[in-house]
């Protein structure tokens, strides 16, 4: 059995059925409800696999839409107390994710050029791009915000530490604790930006904004299929507004960096791989990108581990080559990569982060992250995603 058809039997082992939605758990026993991005990652796969599946996926992820557009990070279809905190809603979380949505969405139709599920769908995008830039930019400063670690999808990384006022050595546990201090304050405040989020932790954060852009471009492309011309504009103003807002605000010494928003835009100075996220929106000059990979990327000493792509840059002091978004191996990262190298035509660099992946997985299994220096494979078994390696290609 290939890779591929192994990537493609973890999903269909890891699907599930509740009240008629059909959707994906990311690990069956460490995360057994709906994610946001893990949606949006397992879409990506199905649709050259299972298109019918990957629909269900998408269809089952927009159903619990909030009326204000938001699209939650967790669907809890099942009962069961992991991961399952006061957040003050019904059956979801009230935190969202990188809004990957309108791209899974899009590499659906274009497997199976279905007119009426693009349709079925597109409404539910629209709200939702347009929920992150009103009410995630009340300031109309043109960049996104979030609103705790847990929404950039990197709940643990050093990136945030100044802004959590925590120490580079912090525990896990200690570090999920401060996080929930997050969620209760924003809870009193009905988790609404223009009151009072921005008063507790207010990040615009790279790799959130720089996704944002990508897909904004993706939802352009349906709006213009289906002939929705004012949608169409605000897809375009909105890209160009946000790509100028991060090269003024985000870009500094050859790389983007996230920044505190409730200061003057404090740049977050850890060197994460947040800085490469921005290849896969073309908001690099090729030059720049030429430099990036070549100075950083590539870099033994900072980002090119022996076994895959580091988190977190080896000189970096919160460097832990197995510790939790801390420098760690994680498959979304090297697709993410993966997909920038190969949009600015350096083929042979994306080769090497597709081999890297695959012989990961073919040593651990598809574990959760990986140790960079060693390979070895933590956390979750049976984690989905590794099967991100089918679309690289």
């Amino acid at each position: 059995m290939t890779i591929r058809d192994e990537a493609f039997a973890l999903l269909a082992a890891n699907r599930r059925t509740t009240d008629g939605h059909t959707y994906t758990v990311p690990s069956p026993d460490a995360y057994p409800y709906q994610w946001f991005w893990d949606s949006c990652f397992h879409a990506i796969v199905l649709a050259k696999s299972e298109p019918e599946a990957a629909m269900s996926e998408l269809r089952a992820l927009v159903s619990r839409q909030l009326p204000d557009g938001m699209i939650p990070h967790i669907i809890y279809w099942v009962p069961g107390d992991l991961h399952r905190y006061k957040w003050g809603t019904d059956g979801t979380s009230a935190l969202t994710q990188p809004p990957m949505l309108a791209y899974a969405a899009w590499e659906i139709y274009k497997e199976t050029s279905d007119d009426a599920f693009l349709a079925e769908l597109y409404p539910a995008l629209m709200r939702y791009y347009e929920y992150l830039i009103s009410k995630r930019d009340p300031r109309d400063h043109h960049l996104v915000g979030i609103i705790n670690p847990d929404e950039s999808g990197e709940d643990n990384s050093p990136r945030f530490d100044s802004v959590l006022h925590v120490p580079d050595d912090i525990s896990l546990a200690d570090h999920l604790a401060r996080r929930l201090e997050l969620v209760d304050a924003n809870r009193a405040c009905n988790f609404d930006a223009e009151l009072c989020m921005n008063r507790h932790f207010w990040v615009k954060d790279v790799p959130f904004n720089a996704i944002l852009v990508e897909n904004l471009r993706t939802l352009e492309h349906m709006a213009s299929f289906l002939g929705k011309e004012d949608d169409e504009h605000f897809c375009k103003l909105n890209i160009d507004l946000v790509s100028a807002a991060m090269r003024e605000h985000l870009f500094a010494d050859g790389a983007y960096w996230s920044a505190v928003a409730m200061t003057e835009y404090e740049p977050l100075r850890v060197a994460t791989w947040a800085h490469f996220v921005p290849l896969f929106a073309d908001l690099y000059t090729p030059e720049e990108a030429r430099t990036l990979v070549d100075n950083e990327l590539l870099n033994e000493e900072t980002f090119w581990g022996p076994h895959g792509i580091r988190t977190v840059s080896r000189k970096e002091k919160s460097y832990r080559p197995d510790g939790y978004w801390r420098g760690s191996v994680w498959m979304a990262p090297h697709w993410f990569i993966y997909k920038g190298l190969m949009r600015y035509g350096f083929s042979e660099e994306a080769r090497l982060v597709r081999e890297r992946s695959v012989a990961l997985i073919e040593r651990g299994g598809f574990r959760e992250y990986f140790d960079p220096e060693t390979g070895e494979g933590y956390g979750a078994h049976n984690f989905t995603w590794g099967a991100l390696v089918a679309d690289m290609t």
